[in-house]
């Protein structure tokens, strides 16, 4: 005769903290909460160190900021009731180790926690530096009976590996893991998450309930996507990506008995009642492409709105560049909120003044024009005796390139509008930018997309909007910086296409210029790219921050000496 199965409610509550901000993020906890309650739910995840916010990097060397986040934790756990809360945290130990952890709540305190395991130090994560493993204290897994079925707790990392905490929990008689992340996007990584959960649950039996944070934190967006999954490895339902949500799922599982164990925090021995049944959601998965896109924009608007910032100013070129920051700038915080400012010189086309204008037009945004002609002028003359009749050459065009700069942080200080930067991973990655110029702003929100996405991400946008929002004479019109007279890009670099397929390799893929070489790669060439990249690491150390969609960005990802003679 078959074993009678507990309804188990439980909810994902795929939610947006803001590092730092530990009163607000008490209150999204809280008011999420509520919901998950006022739905029935037996038990509500909330993701990794969302009382601190994820990462909090070198905060949690400020003793008094961990202590402020466990009484903000402590606050959450009051307000609970009979609903049992899984709430990320930073806590510590009487000997002053850190520790990344889940604390279980309900009926008001704090019934048991579980401390990471798993520690990355890789990419983007350094959680070696700041905590200590959770496996320098545990002992045999402790489980949860929650709704009268047994819970394992695990955090991020320690779902990745086949045989790490997860495997331990199942074996000592869990039927449910609940693992909480904040687990940074980029592209293709939901296929990768969803692939491995599936493979986690049906190697072990045990159905698996994943939260993940949602939001943009500095370089880092998160994408969300909670899901759920059966034991035998089968998706139940999933959240939707890039916005806040609370996905509620009914799991049937098999429950315990009633015997206490030393390995078990009993809380509620029973599942509740419940009405109605939880539909089963699975929301869509996005293309490449739409990812792509929430993405930019839930990192610009939470970088811009999470430092307090309403606006944002653009210098408009009429290029490509600048018209798909502009687009992603309006999506992300409406029209009434970015500024384009058009800045012509004696080189500036024509073409490319109507471009902006009519991109302008088409976004609905502002567009001001301010000529850099008599402070180029100006400085031309200026500069003449010290020049001593020499010929003109990048200095005057780099002059051109800092007036704009100088030009667009005015209008930020005199209006408080953040700069948004344009330029793209490829021309950051040769140094085809100029320093304290074009790289002047607050967000570089393209630096993680090669020339060739731009393009690919302009089409996308036009096609999602039915219309053209970027005007087509700007995605096919050959790209210049328009410095000098009939400049085009290609005089100084190799095709984008071409510059790209090397740039994947020898940024993203780590290879060297000889492994380059050996996959076919013309050899002259690709020594001349990786000698660019590396002689312009200093330019790059020096510019802002923007969002990080690849596995390896300008950034955290990829942290090489600027004092560098390897050449490979």
């Amino acid at each position: 005769m078959a074993a009678t199965l507990s309804v188990l409610r439980i909810g994902l509550a795929q939610i947006n903290p803001t590092v730092g901000d530990l009163t607000g993020n008490v209150e999204l906890i809280v008011n999420t909460y509520d919901k998950a309650r006022a739905q029935g739910c037996d038990v509500v995840a909330f993701p990794e160190l969302c009382v601190s916010g994820y990462p909090p990097e070198d905060l949690v060397l400020k003793a008094g900021f961990v202590a402020d986040n466990r009484a903000a934790m402590q606050k959450c756990a009051e307000h609970t009731s009979d609903c049992v809360a899984v709430i990320g945290f930073v806590d510590v130990d009487h000997r002053g180790r850190l520790f990344n952890a889940a604390a279980v709540c309900a009926g008001g305190v704090v019934r048991g926690s579980y401390f990471k395991q798993l520690l990355p130090n890789y990419g983007v994560f350094d959680e070696d530096r700041y905590f200590s493993s959770g496996l320098d204290v545990s002992g045999s897994p402790t489980l949860f009976r929650i709704g009268g079925v047994l819970v394992g707790v695990t955090v991020c990392e320690d779902i990745w590996t086949a045989d790490g905490p997860v495997r331990l929990q199942a074996q000592a008689g869990a039927v449910l893991n609940v693992n909480i992340n904040a687990s940074p996007y980029h592209r293709g990584k939901i296929g990768q998450r969803q692939q491995m959960l599936s493979e986690r649950a049906k190697e072990n039996r045990c159905a698996i309930a994943y939260v993940n944070q949602v939001g943009g934190q500095d370089e880092l967006v998160f994408d969300g996507g909670s899901m759920v999954f059966a034991a035998d490895g089968t998706l139940i339902s999933r959240s939707p990506q890039f916005v806040n949500d609370l996905l509620v799922s009914d799991l049937d599982l098999p429950p315990s008995g009633l015997r206490i164990g030393s390995g078990v925090i009993d809380i509620t021995s029973t599942s509740k009642s419940h009405s109605t049944a939880a539909i089963p959601t699975a929301s869509p998965r996005c293309s490449d492409f739409e990812e792509l896109y929430l993405a930019l924009i839930t990192g610009v608007r939470d970088y811009v709105k999470k430092n307090c910032f309403t606006d944002v100013v653009i210098g408009l070129s009429g290029g490509v560049d600048s018209a798909l920051v502009a687009a992603l700038a309006t999506e992300a915080l409406g029209a009434d909120h970015v500024h384009g400012v058009s800045m012509p010189s004696r080189y500036s086309s024509a073409g490319s003044r109507t471009d902006a204008a009519q991109l302008a037009s088409n976004l609905g945004i502002e567009l001001r024009t301010i000529s850099i002609e008599p402070a180029f002028q100006a400085y031309l003359e200026m500069c003449a005796p010290s020049f001593s009749n020499k010929p003109a050459d990048l200095t005057e065009e780099n002059l051109q390139s800092r007036i704009r700069g100088t030009t667009l942080m005015a209008l930020s200080n005199k209006f408080g509008w953040m700069v948004l930067t344009t330029g793209n991973k490829s021309e950051l990655a040769v140094g085809y930018f100029t320093l304290y110029g074009d790289s002047v702003g607050g967000f570089a929100v393209i630096k993680d997309l090669l020339k060739t996405t731009v393009y690919e991400l302009c089409t996308h946008i036009n096609l999602r909007a039915g219309k053209e929002l970027i005007p087509a004479a700007v995605i096919t019109k050959p790209p210049s910086a328009e410095l000098r007279p009939d400049q085009r890009d290609d005089q100084s670099l190799p095709p984008y296409d071409v510059l790209d397929a090397i740039l994947s390799l020898y940024v993203e893929g780590d290879q060297t210029a000889a492994e380059i070489i050996a996959l076919g790669h013309e050899s002259e060439l690709v020594r001349r790219v990786a000698r660019l990249v590396d002689m312009n690491e200093y330019k790059r150390r020096q510019g802002p921050p923007g969002v990080r969609v690849t596995l390896k960005a300008f950034g955290k990802d990829r942290r090489l000496p600027i004092t560098n003679a390897y050449r490979g």
